[in-house]
């Protein structure tokens, strides 16, 4: 078969697997939950570990596929998801299944990053143009449609199902990766203390986030984490700027344009992810319906970021800055309204006005972000983007469980309810704030 079409289904396949163990996990959360004996605590370990990782490790996966080549990298990203699947499917415990989800969320982050960059050297023009399309779309729908073929595996063959599935696509991706293309290791310098310190940094940060409600924010550890990870993240940002070879050029914080974009995609994020998640677990523990139908109720939220790209696109071109801020604001309403959910259901209204928000702007304002920076240093911009959106995801995230579990206990009853209710105001509040300062920095960005 022709290599043009056996590296985008290597790509393809690996990048669908990659949303459906995000929303595959949320899906299952309320059943593995009960069959491992998993605390509140440990169960929100499971769906933030894989993102953490996948967050801290993205950067590193670039860097070190221009030192060892991108072929055989992307065999060993995965294969790292491929192994951490099949361990979260045979976990017999809720240790095991965290640690499993950190190796899968490493092994997506690296096949992530070394995939789009064999993607960006098999094809060149139009052609390259069409198949990030198909990435695009590929994402989109696993994004979509995740929560609802996995309410279904749930229904049909139990919890560990939704973890077997994304090991079946990323061993059919493993299988043609002999196709793509070697791009040998250039010798370039890895940027070790940098991405050493952002891994800790960020990893203090959520483990702050998800024991803090448990031990107490007074707790000598907590504090003493908490200094760790300020330490981290300055030593970070020290390190970044005397680096010869920075893993990230924190100097395109510097462009208004690209900062405000960046703040737009990490705004949407950090209102879509914690809602993938949390809403499933909600829908079955307390209004009582079973997973499949969940799922189906989610794709009120989900479709329109597979339906809606084409019209943002459209209005991008008009203006870019009326599309992306008032999209923000949008999906921010959205996420208030649904201060109205209760054990009778959810507000649908609220649950279509934020799908609309996000997609509306899914893909759009990647793109209109590295237009906004020059030819030659578009892939230090891509990597600082994606890296700042997953990096706002995962906090979201990681701040929406703990304050369920602060404020509800976590458990399946009235508290629940209230908690969520405080948990999407405060999440709505700080898309307003994002939409109002992307607005004012992209103010000078067409009208």
């Amino acid at each position: 078969m022709n290599r043009r079409v056996l590296v985008p289904a290597a790509v393809l396949l690996s990048s669908l697997s990659f949303p459906l163990t995000i929303t595959g996990a949320s899906v299952a959360l309320p059943d593995l939950t009960g069959d491992l004996n998993a605390s509140p605590t440990a169960a929100q370990w499971v769906v933030t570990g894989y993102n953490l990782c996948f967050a801290a490790f993205l950067a590193f996966g670039g860097s070190l596929a221009d030192l060892l080549g991108r072929r055989r990298l992307y065999a060993v990203g995965v294969s790292a998801f491929l192994l951490g699947s099949a361990w979260c499917a045979v976990a017999g415990d809720v240790g095991g299944l965290v640690a499993a989800r950190l190796v899968a969320g490493v092994g997506a982050a690296i096949a992530t990053a070394t995939g789009q960059s064999s993607l960006a050297s098999a094809f060149d023009g139009a052609a390259r143009a069409r198949v990030f399309g198909a990435l695009g779309t590929v994402l989109g729908i696993g994004l979509a449609f995740g929560p609802t073929v996995s309410g279904f595996l749930v229904d049909l063959a139990g919890w560990r199902a939704v973890f077997w599935v994304p090991a079946v696509l990323a061993g059919l991706a493993l299988l043609l990766c002999p196709a793509l293309p070697p791009g040998r290791g250039s010798g370039q310098r890895v940027d070790w203390a940098g991405g050493a310190l952002f891994t800790f940094g960020l990893g203090a940060l959520i483990w702050v986030f998800v024991e803090a409600p448990v031990l107490g924010v007074a707790h000598p550890a907590v504090l003493a984490v908490v200094v760790a990870a300020v330490a981290g993240v300055a030593g970070f940002v020290r390190v970044e700027r005397r680096a010869a070879a920075p893993m990230f050029d924190l100097a395109l914080l510097g462009d208004r344009a690209f900062l405000g974009y960046a703040l737009v995609a990490a705004a949407m994020m950090g209102l879509l992810v914690p809602l993938l998640v949390y809403l499933p677990s909600y829908f079955i523990d307390v209004v009582g319906v079973d997973p499949a139908r969940a799922g189906l109720w989610m794709l009120v939220l989900t479709v329109p970021s597979v339906l809606l790209p084409g019209v943002g696109a459209a209005l991008a071109k008009r203006s870019p800055r009326l599309l992306s801020t008032g999209a923000v604001l949008l999906a921010s309403v959205g996420v208030v309204g649904l201060v109205g959910i209760g054990p009778d259901g959810a507000p649908w209204p609220a649950l279509l006005l934020t799908g609309v928000g996000v997609g509306l702007t899914t893909g759009v304002v990647d793109g209109l972000a590295l237009s906004s920076v020059p030819a030659d240093r578009v892939g230090a911009a891509a990597g600082l983007f994606n890296t700042a959106r997953l990096t706002a995801e995962t906090v979201a995230l990681a701040a929406a469980g703990s304050a369920l579990t602060l404020l509800g206990g976590g458990q399946p009853d009235s508290g629940f309810t209230d908690a969520l209710r405080v948990v999407v105001v405060v999440l709505g509040c700080a898309g307003v704030a994002a939409g109002l300062g992307a607005h004012a920095l992209l103010r000078r960005v067409g009208r």
